[in-house]
């Protein structure tokens, strides 16, 4: 099946050229061998001009928050990525940087002897900025592929200031494009051509990563130029570890989502983010898994675009409620990501939620804490200290305390400006899905975007206020907090 053309981003206007040696797909954010119209694409030109396919999966050290965390996640999936596809007709180059900057020049090496590049769509952190200087040097055609969500990115032609007219959209958009699913077995056993092997003298400047670094040996991944400070977490990266994650969840915890997500001690999340901001699992995949469970078809959509959360799926309340979190709350972060280039900048803020936090600035806090003392989790508040500490060590924080943990960075910090910059640090830095759109929706969302004004406070303003106090009375935390009340920091 090809990708649908609403999906289709060409980055530059240079033509396929048919004479090259093969298709190059460039992973960059769709980590997976399946359920990826991008890869979808590539195969699809690669049967069409009978070329061999050539996938490129690098892992750069010199991004920002570069750590043995971040890292770990996404070497986990190349190391299944080479075991899949070593000794079949697709070739595999799995580069990971020893240090900035060295994998300069790989990108247009292979591209130049490529038929044209396949790559992903992706609408934050440094990807947009690399692909537009990739699509500048390269002399052969680049093409961007959106494979993030349910709703193609360009189904959207203006932000929504709040979830419940963005669902509206949906429900008047979304069911055209529910059958438009990428496919399940990218790579099936039909043969593409026999990729021929990797030039010498590409692999001699850029060799391929060792099979000790991908294999999780400790001295491998230390004398990679990246921080060290953050270790990686439990969790395993990778789509098979990402399925077993879904599978558990639809079988164990899906029934009790709509009444016990909010509450940490039920432990009854989905916990999917981490392999979907690697690209490792898919969007798609989960839907197709939740409509499966449901023995759900698209003739139970409803006819009316009521904006509201229930009722539009035909699905059972706990399938719709877990919905309505992949779909509406994360594509909103997609689709504002993408139409707003500048969406990690402050000034972004509704107009209102600028002008109210301006009028409380000179509003003294009692604490102020530096972004030391928030990363060390050496405040007072124990709630807030055992959220950070979740952060620190697991790579996220429970959804329902992640927005008290935002919300009391605002309340004790000099400026909601600071605030933000330490929100987005700590995030970035810290979580396995940082970095990501549904990090600046979160984020933001502390400060007002995606919201209305309330009742006004200091501080805070019209801008939604939380408390620990409040929070303790409405949620169960006697298990969160034995595990993680007084849970030693990292040595930072």
């Amino acid at each position: 099946m090809s990708a649908p053309e609403i999906r289709l981003h060409p980055l530059n206007d240079h033509d396929l050229r048919p004479e090259g040696e093969f298709v190059l797909y460039w992973m960059v954010t769709g980590r997976r061998l399946s359920w990826n119209f991008a890869l979808d694409r590539a195969v699809e030109l690669a049967r069409e001009l009978e070329k061999p396919l050539l996938i490129l999966e690098a892992l750069r050290v010199g991004y920002r928050w570069a750590s043995d965390r971040h890292h770990r996640f996404a070497l986990d999936g190349m190391r299944e990525h080479r075991a899949e596809l070593e000794g079949s007709d697709v070739g595999y180059h799995a580069y990971v940087e020893p240090e900035a900057g060295a994998g300069k020049g790989l990108l247009k090496a292979l591209a130049g002897r490529s038929v044209g590049v396949v790559t992903d769509v992706y609408p934050t952190f440094f990807v947009p900025r690399m692909q537009e200087a990739a699509a500048e040097k390269l002399d052969v055609r680049l093409e961007a592929v959106d494979s993030l969500g349910i709703l193609p990115l360009k189904a959207a032609e203006k932000t929504y200031s709040a979830a419940y007219h963005f669902r509206r959209f949906l429900q008047k958009t979304l069911g055209e494009h529910l059958t438009e699913m990428p496919v399940a077995r990218a790579l099936p056993d039909r043969p593409l051509p026999a990729a021929g092997h990797i030039p010498d003298e590409v692999l001699d400047r850029w060799p391929a990563a060792s099979q000790e670094l991908l294999d999780g040996d400790e001295d491998a991944l230390a004398a990679l130029p990246i921080d060290h400070e953050v270790p990686p977490v439990g969790a395993r990266g990778g789509t098979e570890a990402g399925r077993d994650r879904l599978s558990a969840f639809l079988d164990e915890t899906l029934a009790r989502y709509p009444d016990e997500r909010n509450d940490p001690d039920a432990d009854a999340q989905s916990g999917l983010s981490p392999w979907l901001h690697w690209g490792h699992l898919s969007a798609h995949e989960v839907f197709d898994a939740v409509a499966k469970h449901e023995e759900w078809s698209p003739a139970r959509l409803a006819n009316e675009a009521d904006g509201k959360r229930h009722g539009w799926w035909g699905m059972s309340e706990a399938a719709e409620a877990f919905l309505d979190e992949l779909v509406t709350w994360r594509e909103i972060g997609h689709s504002y990501c993408w139409l707003e280039p500048d969406h990690a900048d402050y000034d972004t803020l509704p107009e209102w939620a600028r002008e109210t936090l301006a009028d409380h600035a000179d509003d003294p806090r009692d604490p102020c804490y530096t972004l030391e003392e928030f990363r060390d989790a050496r405040t007072h508040d124990e709630l807030w200290n055992a959220a950070q500490r979740q952060l620190l060590h697991e790579g996220i924080i429970h959804n329902y305390l992640r927005m008290l943990w935002g919300k009391k960075i605002l309340e004790w910090s000099e400026s909601p400006r600071r605030a933000l910059e330490i929100m987005i640090e700590l995030n970035n830095r810290f979580a396995v899905d940082g970095r990501d759109p549904n990090s600046y929706s979160g984020i933001f969302w502390t400060l007002g975007r995606f919201d209305r004004g309330w009742p006004e406070r200091e501080v805070f303003g019209k801008v939604r206020s939380m408390t620990s106090k409040s929070t303790r009375r409405k949620v169960d935390l006697d298990r969160y907090l034995e595990r993680w009340g007084d849970a030693p920091t990292l040595s930072l």
